[in-house]
């Protein structure tokens, strides 16, 4: 059993501590790293046993491992063993269309909330999608109608539904953030932007499917991290919010964008049609309930994240 020592920092403070599933993935990391910017804060860094990304944590004296698959999150309680304040649940698995897969996430959320309620935690935050909405070419805000088109979209949309009432019913608050296109540090290989910033360092010629025209919305995931942060304290216990940028526009402009940054060359091909679906996000509620703001312009995170 881990030491109640723990509830008292240097000097008498208090300490804070966050259980983070997901820890090694793309928001995890920036989360554990934006937690830990914090002074009297212990991360609980649940992470999948034998990732080769394990290896980006190191633990400490304010960094705890523990290794879990998703099926055994309803006893995290028993590996972590004392109270905490608040749990983040990042972790999901499965490709889009898996349907078994996407099934045994919702389980999966249900017990990783039980488990939760088990330390004490006084939040539950999770993360879901843009895949809830479904494709959308208006103004996306939480009062959007969701219309997943896909296994991932529609497990995330129970999970959220099912873990809203569970939380009420077990007296937990809960709060679910909506998360859209986030780029930056630990992105994984095989997405639009990295393979864009790639080709462009390369001086490869780089070809979109449409016309570039539709709006996009990007948020640099440190951004993306710094909202969750704040739904540890604030922010409405019941509520779902979009984690976007919010200041949406072509999805062209932020390819040229990136071109200029890099100072590249290269050719971009273009379709000749604009993209089914557009991501018009708002943050309007977010910014509201916790005073966040995204701070990273687009090319401040491009030239970070990718680390040119």
């Amino acid at each position: 059993m881990i030491s109640q020592l723990r509830g008292l920092y240097s000097g008498g403070h208090i300490l804070k501590k966050y259980i983070i599933t997901g820890a090694a993935g793309f928001l995890g990391m920036n989360l554990v790293e934006r937690l830990l910017r914090e002074e009297n804060v212990h991360i609980y860094a649940v992470v999948r046993p034998n990732s080769p990304h394990n290896a980006r944590l190191i633990e400490s004296e304010r960094l705890t491992l523990v290794p879990a698959d998703l099926s055994e999150y309803g006893h995290l309680d028993e590996r972590i063993a004392e109270s905490c304040d608040a749990f983040f649940h990042l972790a999901w698995q499965g490709g889009r269309y898996d349907f078994v897969a996407q099934y045994g996430n919702i389980a999966d959320t249900l017990a990783a909330l039980e488990a939760a309620v088990r330390l004490g935690c006084r939040r539950f935050i999770a993360t879901g999608s843009q895949a809830e909405y479904g494709p959308q070419t208006a103004l996306i805000s939480e009062e959007t109608c969701p219309h997943p088109t896909d296994a991932y979209g529609a497990a995330k949309l129970a999970a959220c539904a099912l873990s809203r009432q569970r939380a009420a019913d077990l007296g937990i608050e809960w709060i679910w953030g909506r998360v859209f296109s986030l780029y930056g540090t630990y992105e994984p290989e095989g997405r639009m932007l990295p393979a864009l910033v790639a080709a462009l360092r390369a001086g490869h010629p780089f070809a979109l499917s449409s016309s570039g025209a539709q709006n996009w919305d990007y948020l640099y995931a440190a951004d993306g991290a710094d909202a969750l942060a704040a739904f540890a304290d604030r922010g409405r216990a019941g509520e779902i919010y979009n984690i976007a940028h919010g200041g949406y526009r072509p999805l062209r402009d932020f390819i040229e964008e990136a071109r200029a940054v890099l100072n590249s060359r290269a050719h971009v091909s273009y379709g000749g049609e604009a993209g089914a679906f557009s991501l018009q996000a708002s943050v309007e509620k977010l910014q509201r309930d916790t005073g966040w703001i995204p701070s990273t312009p687009f090319s401040d995170g491009i030239r970070v994240g990718y680390a040119l």
